[in-house]
């Protein structure tokens, strides 16, 4: 979901863009361009993951004329290469859509926070609670990070982006488009998650030491 014309408030613009920088400050602090420098088969699959979900963006509904609808798959980014990573990704596509023309440069900032900040942030939480919390298990983590964790992350990212405009909305129609927005959630919530654990099933099938937030030793090698 990406907002693609300004109909926020311009207080509410500049106070999302501030948000989404100190995040992606706080992320670029963690230095993850040096695991980029040092692996290279990493810097390889982060480089074609962010190229493809670009991609997949472009397959998107025009629910009304400043929103859009698409798979943000940010989850499953935050999963294969943790948090600082997933947001340099999702920054770096908000950018190229900027760049393209589909959003405009004003938006930035709150689409970065909607598609990146929130569902990362939400992402985090879940896996955190998986690795202290629950049983070494495959399963678990898989359904529990790969299919409720993406869907607990789209609903929060569709609630961020209905709470902000609710919060700014520039006129009562923006508003109203919006809070119908919000029965769509419904429908996209299971589709990403049915996306993201099957992508995910693959990759701790084929390649568990591809997903970072996955650790191999403690759910496959001591059972």
């Amino acid at each position: 979901m990406t907002i693609a014309e300004p109909v926020l408030a311009p207080w509410l613009l500049w106070l999302c863009g501030l948000v989404s920088l100190v995040v992606v400050g706080l992320a670029l602090s963690r230095r993850p361009w040096v695991a980029l420098l040092e692996d290279h088969a990493l810097q390889h699959r982060w480089l074609a993951a962010t190229v493809m979900v670009m991609l997949l963006w472009q397959l998107r509904a025009q629910a009304v004329d400043w929103l859009t609808l698409h798979l943000m798959f940010t989850a499953l980014l935050t999963l294969v290469f943790k948090a600082p990573l997933a947001l340099l990704s999702i920054t770096a596509i908000n950018i190229a859509m900027v760049l393209l023309g589909r959003i405009e440069w004003s938006l930035l900032g709150v689409n970065v926070l909607v598609t990146g900040v929130v569902p990362a942030l939400v992402m985090g939480i879940v896996w955190r609670l998986v690795d202290r919390r629950l049983p070494d298990n495959l399963m678990v983590f898989l359904f529990v990070c790969g299919f409720f964790g993406s869907a607990l992350a789209t609903l929060a990212a569709g609630l961020a982006a209905v709470g902000l405009m609710a919060l700014g909305a520039s006129d009562a129609e923006s508003l109203r488009q919006a809070l119908e927005y919000a029965r769509f959630l419904p429908l996209l919530m299971p589709s990403e998650a049915f996306i993201t654990g099957m992508l995910m099933s693959i990759l701790l099938v084929y390649h568990p030491g591809w997903v970072a937030t996955f650790n191999d030793h403690r759910y496959i090698d001591t059972k």
